[in-house]
């Protein structure tokens, strides 16, 4: 099966509204806050930082929402990116419990701005649906159940897999777990409603403006130079996520990016989704190589995953979508004959142990390393900054976790066809 692509653009890109509210002068002046990068971290923080009354600047080195914001799953959901049992060995019951619930405070999050900023983006609790790859999978997550039960999460439920074609219309996995108060919602929709509510509340949002230099002027003031001029500020938020532009080499060595990639099916009938997806969930597996899928608002079948541990770029989606749509056919044989109308990757800002980071470092206050769970974690991170940066510190749920180097990464990501093998036997293997 040789795959064509309509489009090799981002679905949400290419479907909403278009932005026409940064500024079309140059970079100058000076704020009480500039905030480096338009993604959802970068966005909600202005918004929240303008409606305390701060005089805010945003720079964005290309189009707001234009790298992960833009181009990820469209999945608004709770829970780690680990499996919660794990996580409570790791890091105890009470430290897990904490960092699980400001998961469910950022869906939360999500679902205020929404509705305080009237965002009209189809954002909709359809719960989480995370199938067991293999029968010890299951058990794995019965576990994480168990403990997410005693206060953590208590709404989420297991599904057996003689139950699962209630949920899903393939025979692949043996069983899952569901999380109800995940949501889904329009990326590109959102990315324009977040940034219409922080323009009408003040914000300078400024596109195709990557900041080339920072000097530090004392305390937390900076001088930041663009290629459309400079700007001061009494403070600075980075929110760059995976940024190859710029002075950021501190944050480059502790992130890793690993592309994202996904495809988009045409409109399917409504009878087809019901196979499908009867109650729209968004779903995803549990290996490695992960796959992802979800209906869009208007009855197409997204399907993402890691496909390849490789960069995005035109070429490399390419390659990842084919290995998609034949992951998709393998899940859904009934699906060989749908015509794909997107195809597109992005890239994600991974850390070592996939949680995120954010805090303080020289001065600079920062919050990235989603990690795949960003959508909600990035936007409920943005209100968290804001409370930081206004003298609530402790209002970070990450201040108090190191941040080490990755040893060897210096920049260019050599090692992530090894990464890629790795990961690939474990799925093997576990």
């Amino acid at each position: 099966m040789k795959a064509q692509f309509m489009k090799l653009i981002p679905y949400w890109h290419d479907t909403a509204p278009v932005f026409s509210g940064t500024e079309k002068g140059p970079v100058e002046g000076d704020y009480d806050v500039a905030v480096v990068g338009g993604g959802f971290t970068g966005l909600s923080a202005s918004l929240a930082l303008a409606k305390k009354g701060a005089r805010v600047i945003l720079l964005e080195a290309g189009r707001l929402g234009g790298c992960a914001s833009g181009r990820n799953g469209g999945m608004c959901n709770n829970g780690f990116a680990q499996d919660y049992a794990g996580m409570v060995g790791r890091l105890g019951a009470d430290v897990a419990k904490r960092l699980y619930q400001s998961f469910n405070s950022a869906v939360d999050t999500v679902e205020q701005i929404v509705r305080d900023e009237a965002i009209d983006c189809d954002f909709k609790r359809v719960g989480k649906l995370k199938m067991a790859a293999k029968p010890a999978h299951y058990d794995k997550l019965a576990r994480s159940q168990e403990l997410m039960a005693q206060g953590a999460d208590p709404d989420a439920y297991m599904v057996s897999r003689q139950d699962m074609p209630s949920e899903v219309g393939t025979d692949r996995y043996f069983g899952g777990l569901i999380f109800p108060r995940s949501a889904a919602m329009h990326m590109g929709k959102f990315v324009h409603g977040l940034a219409s509510a922080a323009a009408r509340h003040g914000v300078r949002l400024h596109e195709d403006s990557p900041v080339t230099g920072m000097k530090r002027l004392n305390g937390h003031a900076h001088r930041l130079s663009t290629p459309s001029g400079e700007v001061t500020a009494r403070q600075v938020l980075l929110a760059t996520g995976t940024s190859a532009v710029g002075p950021l080499s501190y944050f480059r060595r502790r992130i890793v990016p690993v592309g994202a990639f996904l495809i988009v099916t045409e409109p399917l009938s409504q009878a087809r989704l019901d196979s499908l997806l009867p109650h729209r969930r968004n779903a995803t597996d549990t290996r490695n190589f992960v796959s992802y899928f979800r209906v869009t608002p208007d009855n197409r079948l997204l399907f993402g995953g890691r496909a390849r541990f490789a960069r995005s770029n035109p070429r490399s989606d390419v390659k990842s979508g084919t290995i998609l749509q034949k992951s998709m056919v393998d899940i859904f044989p009934g699906l060989s004959d749908t015509r794909i109308d997107y195809c597109w990757g992005g890239m994600v800002d991974m850390t070592a142990d996939r949680l995120p980071r954010a805090g303080e470092h020289d001065g600079l206050f920062y919050s990235m390393g989603y990690s795949g769970h960003g959508t909600q974690m990035s936007t409920h991170m943005g209100q968290i900054m804001a409370e930081v940066m206004d003298g609530n510190p402790a209002a970070n749920p990450w201040g108090d976790f190191a941040w080490p180097a990755i040893p060897g990464h210096f920049g260019p990501t050599w090692f992530l066809p090894f990464v890629g093998a790795y990961y690939k036997l474990q799925d093997i293997l576990h």
